[in-house]
């Protein structure tokens, strides 16, 4: 696929996935590999493919085969042994060789490994375990430009992320947000006008709901300004969209109070 691509791009003078080559140049491919018998097992498993493995040795050092090395388009590196290892392979790919796609091969994925290679320079991952196939098509894609992850690492993020979604959905959001404190300074009837006020109410109509006049209401709108501290009816909504409706505003209301808002 990535030859046809490539030749393609090489047709229309374009560049491919940001690598310009003609119809003849392959993918230069470096392999930064602590084991040994991966490294023997990528080389063979790319032998016949336009992936063209520069000699290298078992700490991922380019060997002296060539009258020169040229530069790699492509590094895979070894993920398969510790982290730390890992880490140090990405980075040395990614010093050496800025402008490379790199992926990773590697025996198992979780998030904190994926955001740790990702973090120092990693395009994307194939397991250890993949068909060959697999291996072949991910980095075909990477050199195109796209970020792969292997479906069973996908599955499980998605899994957890619905598990963590169905949970906070579950708690009852005033048990999620703490109320704000000056919630409890406000008195049942200040807070049955700020409801009003949530509303959209005006005074003429919050003092007919309360049987009490506009004067009176007035002076309940400024006091509920000064115990909340905001500097207008637009901005004491706002906050009572955020504070009364969350944690449950008619708590502690008188029921009459509560009827007549």
């Amino acid at each position: 696929m990535i030859k046809d691509h490539l030749k393609h791009a090489a047709a229309s003078d374009s560049p491919a996935g940001g690598y310009k080559i003609d119809s003849t140049r392959l993918v230069v491919t470096k392999l930064l590999c602590g084991n040994a018998l991966l490294q023997a097992g990528l080389a063979q498993l790319l032998s016949g493919t336009c992936f063209d493995v520069l000699g290298t040795t078992s700490n991922g050092m380019a060997t002296s085969q060539r009258p020169t090395q040229p530069e790699p388009a492509l590094c895979i590196v070894d993920a398969t042994g510790a982290p730390e290892q890992a880490l140090e392979f990405i980075r040395d790919a990614k010093r050496q060789h800025p402008a490379a796609r790199v992926v990773a091969i590697a025996n198992r994925l979780d998030y904190q490994t994926v955001h740790s290679a990702v973090s120092a320079g990693v395009d994307s991952f194939c397991l250890s375990t993949s068909a060959r196939e697999v291996l072949i098509t991910t980095l075909e894609l990477a050199m195109l430009g796209e970020r792969i992850l292997p479906g069973s690492l996908v599955r499980t993020l998605l899994s957890q992320e619905l598990a963590h979604s169905d949970t906070a959905e579950s708690i009852p959001l005033a048990e999620r947000r703490s109320p704000d404190p000056k919630l409890q300074k406000l008195s049942p009837r200040e807070t049955v006008i700020l409801q009003s006020l949530m509303g959209g109410d005006p005074n003429k109509v919050i003092a007919r709901k309360l049987d009490i006049t506009e004067a009176t209401i007035k002076v309940h709108v400024k006091a509920i300004l000064r115990k909340i501290g905001v500097a207008n009816r637009t901005q004491a909504a706002m906050w009572a969209t955020g504070n009364l409706r969350e944690t449950g505003s008619s708590a502690g209301v008188p029921h009459e109070v509560r009827r007549l808002s």
